[in-house]
């Protein structure tokens, strides 16, 4: 690692800009924060994170990269309430009509508030002695000549120089398009998916020891595809609360009130989420909390003819997925190691080091773009570009889940792939099709 830069600035504040902070910081001889929203000084949701509220996964390669960025962030967040969890037995995933086998991973994951999670994280970058957060700022523009980023401009006239600006300001692309196109640089392709995915919550009261039925500390449901477009989830989060979310796609969205909400619950194939509601005390009084989600989207950085020096994209600025397949958080800090690398390989903030962090961060996105579209186009629904094969993919990927109910190699390997520790590819190899196919007869699911 060397410094590479006099001043970075990060636009946004959000995990994906906390983390790439983070990773500046060890590479430039300052770090400026930017974002518009005004930081809690506690743990609370905020408005800029208008999903925050709402059931978020760490994925094990998130937590294991956030763990390398912040050593001692895992024994941080378990000492503060944080429940810790091995996903293959705490974790009951009801998929494809009947739960996986479980079995003992020996892998660690964490379930948390997404609220707990920012808030110490961003407690650990404000600790940086050259890294600076600044709150209720926005950007109004980006400064330079053609071909290259020099800066922000900030609302008021502030103008801020910096070697490198990182983008994270999320699914709101068009400003900074139109900032890059007025320096001659041009906006990247956009593929786009509609979902039309629609969720509420409740948080109820855990007490000491609590688990679910069978024992589990999360619950993951989806329901039957193409007919049924229900999903939801349980986790156990710090505070002593189970943390419930329900809904789905294309309409299929739980309703805020309680009885409705109840009723959504009960009507579950599995009655794991309405027997806990039934036997607990409701935290937050009134009408669950909704957040909707109209489409996913893809910007293809990695495909444009000619890169601004001094400008990278990351996060929900280059992919925003399905919120229910819980991968923004960990992508966005994949990302951002990425970008570390590419920044020591080339020494500089060069064009060069730009294309080469999007072919990086292109390589980082495939996988989870490819898991959470081939899941919404199980959906005849879903409108977008399908990929090529991905009717044939699906109907070999429903076997795969099929067997997870009786195989723990099956049930392996789609953790492996859903936590972003491996590649599609591993689904594949010749082994693992033959065993798939024959288990998948076995599936309590097709009796």
């Amino acid at each position: 690692m060397r410094e590479v830069g006099g001043h970075a600035v990060v636009i946004g504040g959000s995990m994906g800009g906390l983390a790439a902070a983070r990773v500046l910081a060890g590479r430039f001889g300052r770090v400026t924060v930017i974002d518009r929203d005004a930081f809690p000084q506690d743990v609370q949701d905020r408005r800029g994170v208008p999903q925050g509220g709402h059931a978020h996964a760490l994925l094990i390669s998130g937590r294991m990269t956030l763990e390398e960025l912040f050593p001692g962030l895992t024994h941080e967040l378990i000492a503060g309430g944080a429940v810790p969890f091995d996903p293959g037995s705490d974790l009951l995933f009801h998929q494809m009509g009947a739960h996986r086998t479980r079995f003992s991973s020996g892998k660690l994951g964490i379930s948390l508030t997404r609220a707990f999670l920012e808030h110490t994280v961003r407690s650990r970058v404000a600790a940086l002695p050259n890294v600076e957060i600044r709150q209720r700022l926005s950007v109004c523009g980006l400064t330079g000549v053609t071909g290259r980023v020099t800066g922000v401009e900030l609302d008021g006239g502030e103008s801020l120089a910096a070697d490198l600006v990182v983008d994270a300001t999320g699914r709101s692309g068009g400003r900074t398009d139109r900032w890059l196109e007025q320096l001659g640089c041009p906006a990247p392709e956009v593929t786009t998916v509609k979902i039309d995915v629609g969720y509420s919550t409740r948080l109820l009261r855990r007490p000491p020891g609590d688990r679910l039925r069978d024992g589990g500390l999360l619950y993951l449901m989806a329901t039957v595809p193409p007919h049924d477009k229900r999903a939801a989830a349980v986790f156990a989060v710090e505070g002593g609360r189970w943390m419930v979310t329900l809904g789905g796609w294309h309409r299929a969205h739980a309703p805020v009130d309680p009885k409705g909400f109840a009723e959504f619950a009960a009507a579950l194939p599995a009655p794991h989420i309405g027997e806990l509601l039934e036997r607990s005390e409701v935290v937050d009084d009134g009408e669950a909390r909704r957040f909707t989600y109209p489409q996913a989207r893809r910007r293809y950085f990695e495909k444009l003819p000619k890169y601004p020096s001094g400008y990278a994209a990351l996060g929900d600025a280059i992919c925003s997925f399905n919120p229910l397949y819980g991968q923004g958080m960990t992508v966005g800090t994949l990302e951002a190691v990425e970008l570390g690398r590419c920044l020591d390989r080339f020494g500089n903030t060069s064009p060069a080091m730009v294309g080469a962090y999007y072919q990086r961060a292109a390589r980082v996105i495939a996988t989870p773009w490819q898991m959470a579209t081939g899941g919404d186009f199980m959906y005849p629904e879903t409108v977008g570009p399908r990929p090529p094969g991905s009717a044939l993919l699906n109907r070999y990927v429903r076997q795969v889940m099929l067997a997870t109910h009786v195989s723990v190699p099956a049930h392996r390997v789609m953790l492996d792939m859903q936590h972003l520790l491996a590649r599609p590819s591993a689904l594949m190899r010749p082994g693992t099709i033959v065993r798939s196919l024959l288990a998948a007869r076995r599936s309590p699911a097709c009796r």
